[in-house]
């Protein structure tokens, strides 16, 4: 067992693992009181053990469900919080914590392995003025149906969040920059036919040459976001490739 992986706590499976392991200690105290009665009274431990074989099998087995169930429990509730504590609450994307974190791991893989890595950075068009003519509401609607066109447009390796205000921002895997306008292309097309009326992006894409070293993540950044300036001042909907 991977005492490890277990004392993370993280899942709820080892939580319940950790209080079934605690709920021996019950039966493991009755035998110490029953040890101590014996030594007292002169009484043979084995005859009262058999004796009281079926409390002690009730003590073990009501005590390790009972603390293997709170166990899952808590570790269902810590998950979730740790779950929200990385989630756009409005988008159920990853938040730019929680992508940056994956930033890292997969800037370091890319390196190990020689690896293409692409950075889309996604802009909602025109959200200030449909924030401002339609209200919030309105923008919020946007802003979730644009995070629906890139969960449907990437693939299950892609990693999708919002990076803050009316930018989201994906991150992919091994792919090389011909494969990343076309999943930039994929997710535009998504967005601008899911909605009536529709809301359209705008997508600059950076794509991190394997040669090169894990701290040109700066300048990766810096040629996405310079890829969707440009794709705005083309006249928007549309990607752009740096």
């Amino acid at each position: 067992m991977n005492i490890a992986w277990l004392r993370r706590g993280g899942a709820p499976l080892a939580n319940a693992l950790w209080g079934a392991l605690l709920a021996q200690g019950a039966p493991g105290g009755l035998w110490v009181l029953d040890a101590v009665r014996c030594v007292r009274s002169g009484e043979s431990l084995a005859a009262r053990l058999v004796a009281e074989a079926p409390v002690y099998t009730y003590v073990s087995v009501s005590t390790t469900l009972a603390f293997a169930t709170f166990g899952w429990l808590l570790g269902r509730k810590a998950e979730r919080l740790r779950e929200l504590a990385r989630t756009d609450p409005l988008t159920g994307l990853l938040n730019r914590r929680a992508f940056e974190e994956r930033l890292e791991e997969e800037l370091a893989r890319s390196e190990r392995y020689g690896l293409p890595l692409s950075v889309l950075l996604v802009d909602v068009d025109g959200l200030k003025a449909l924030n401002d003519q339609q209200g919030h509401r309105r923008g919020d609607a946007a802003l979730r149906h644009v995070a629906s066109a890139l969960r449907s447009g990437s693939r299950q390796t892609d990693i999708t969040a919002r990076w803050g205000g009316d930018e989201f921002v994906v991150l992919a895997p091994a792919t090389t920059r011909p494969e990343g306008v076309e999943l930039a292309e994929r997710i535009r097309v998504a967005s601008s036919l899911m909605s009536s009326p529709p809301v359209t992006a705008s997508i600059g894409v950076a794509t991190l040459d394997p040669k090169r070293r894990v701290e040109a993540v700066g300048a990766l950044m810096i040629e996405a976001d310079r890829a969707l300036y440009e794709a705005k001042r083309l006249g928007r909907n549309r990607v752009v490739a740096v």
